[in-house]
């Protein structure tokens, strides 16, 4: 049995779908990658699943592979919309899961407690519609077109960069003009905190 399996059922196609408390996913995925006999050591995808149930948890399900059994495993972290949308990243296992938990983040807001680098991988940093494939996101988005190209223009890309990362930049002559002068200048942009979803 999995260390903090809550139920297993299995697929259609066969596969195993295993729900797993959010505490214990750590110890969970650590044993499924380095016990003999599971070596799922594959992280495959990371994504997450909210219901038009309300009342049903929003799912982070994460896809494994143990490519010398040919075997494939789903784990499902249940967590109620009630509750803060937070679990534990699985990047110290599978360096993998790098991007894949950032576009969950950028997705659905679900925050991934201890990934290296959180931050939103799709839409700009200063996106203030919340989250797209949240339920609660509207068909049309909350801001107009003319709103949305307005904000995503004015926003300062040199407020997503680290100064080592622009100076970087800056030496391979990579910068555009206008950022150039504005840091001279000593104008860094401001990342302002995401919306609440």
């Amino acid at each position: 049995m999995i260390p903090g399996a809550l139920r297993e059922t299995v697929a259609r196609d066969g596969e195993r779908i295993v729900y797993v408390a959010r505490d214990r996913l750590l110890a969970a995925m650590h044993w499924l990658k380095e016990t003999p006999g599971q070596e799922f050591n594959y992280l495959v995808d990371v994504t997450a699943v909210e219901f038009r149930d309300r009342e049903r948890p929003i799912e982070v399900v994460y896809f494994l592979r143990s490519l010398e059994r040919r075997a494939d495993i789903r784990i499902k972290v249940e967590l109620p919309s009630t509750d803060e949308l937070v679990v534990d990243s699985v990047w110290s296992l599978w360096h993998g899961a790098d991007w894949l938990e950032r576009e969950v983040y950028d997705m659905f807001g679900i925050t991934f407690r201890g990934h290296p680098d959180l931050r939103r991988i799709l839409m700009w940093e200063t996106y203030a519609e919340g989250y797209p494939l949240r339920k609660s996101f509207p068909l049309r988005g909350r801001f107009s077109r003319a709103e949305q190209v307005r904000q995503a223009l004015n926003a300062n890309p040199e407020a997503h960069y680290s100064l080592e990362e622009l100076s970087i930049a800056e030496a391979g002559g990579d910068l555009p003009e206008d950022m150039r002068d504005r840091l001279r200048r000593g104008e860094r942009g401001v990342i302002p905190e995401p919306p609440p979803s």
